[in-house]
């Protein structure tokens, strides 16, 4: 399927705190630089204009690096910023509903947490990929739920669509992560958190080719 071949490598993740309007275009330019392929648009905010401007801006950015570009729980964003997808949480959206919102093109990606039930359960509905964590102590979700990632590994190799890992990845725990099956790392503050995010960005992507 077209839409799974996007699905491949580092997947960035934008933070309100690492990656503030100042810095924006710059870290995600790094990151595509060193070879992040998706890069998801998170940003809480209610300013509407805000979001629409970053969110066309990553898109440009994403075009010049041939990457991905979803948007986190927001379908209209997505539609208005000419996006390429959405990632929905557990609390968001639900993935019929987007389905029936965006065009057959655009990829939509389900939060899974730590339950194989649930990702069959989203990809019957119409999910592109599935991610699961978190697998380690994260930082941007510190009370989120841990996953075993003993359980979910033999599910990996059954999936027909790629699967994503989240949840406190680092460089020193990321190559476990992709030899287990994962077709993505995503990845906030070890990538963000850093003035380094271009050799960081580079480390990870290497991953994906040994």
């Amino acid at each position: 399927m077209t839409k799974h071949i996007r699905l491949k490598g580092l997947y960035a993740i934008t933070d309100q705190a690492l990656t503030p309007p100042s810095q924006l275009q710059l870290k995600v330019e790094q990151a595509l630089k060193g070879g992040a392929r998706i890069i998801q648009y998170r940003d809480k905010s209610g300013d509407r204009i805000k979001r629409l401007q970053e969110a066309r801006l990553i898109k440009q950015l994403c075009d010049a690096f041939n990457a991905t570009l979803l948007i986190n729980d927001d379908v209209e964003l997505c539609l208005e910023a000419e996006a390429h997808g959405v990632h929905l949480g557990r609390d968001d959206t639900d993935i019929l509903t987007a389905r029936q919102q965006l065009a057959a093109h655009h990829i939509i990606g389900a939060t899974c947490h730590g339950e194989p039930d649930a990702a069959w359960q989203a990809i019957e509905q119409g999910a592109d990929y599935v991610a699961f964590g978190r697998f380690y102590p994260s930082k941007t979700k510190p009370n989120a739920k841990p996953a075993d990632l003993s359980l979910i590994e033999p599910v990996l190799k059954r999936l027909p669509v790629p699967a994503v890992a989240i949840g406190g990845i680092t460089l020193d725990n990321a190559a476990s992560l992709v030899a287990a099956g994962f077709s993505m790392l995503a990845v906030v503050h070890s990538l963000f958190g850093h003035e380094d995010t271009l050799l960081r960005s580079q480390a990870f992507s290497q991953l994906f080719k040994a």
